[in-house]
C-alpha cells in the first residue's frame, strides 16, 4: 500500500467551536492506523472527514494533505495533513 494512503479505524471525533475558517462545517476525526489484517499500528492521526465516517468504522486516509485537498477541490488554503476519503466495506487479502 502506498505510504500516502493509510488504513485506519475511527476511534473518536474532535469538537471545536473556534477553528480556522476553512474548517467550518468539517468533521475532525481521530483515526488509529491499522494494517490490512486489522492489527493496530502506533500513533493516532486527526483527519478531516469527507465521507461521513462514524466511530469504529474502517476508513482509507490520504495522509499527504496537499494532494488530498487538490483531489477534493477544497477552495480554501487550509492547513491539512490527513483526510478520510473512503469508508472500507471489506479487505480481501490473498493468503499464501
Amino acid at each position: 500500500m502506498c505510504e500516502n494512503m493509510v488504513l485506519g479505524k475511527v476511534t473518536g471525533s474532535i469538537v471545536s467551536t473556534i477553528k480556522h475558517g476553512c474548517y467550518a462545517n468539517k468533521k475532525l476525526m481521530l483515526v488509529k492506523p491499522i494494517s490490512p489484517d486489522g492489527k493496530e499500528k502506533k500513533g493516532v492521526m486527526v483527519a478531516v472527514d469527507t465521507v461521513g465516517a462514524g466511530k469504529d468504522e474502517i476508513v482509507l486516509v490520504a495522509s499527504e494533505g496537499k494532494g488530498a485537498a487538490e483531489l477534493l477541490h477544497f477552495s480554501c488554503q487550509m492547513p491539512l495533513r490527513s483526510i478520510i476519503i473512503a469508508i472500507v466495506d471489506a479487505i480481501d487479502i490473498e493468503k499464501k
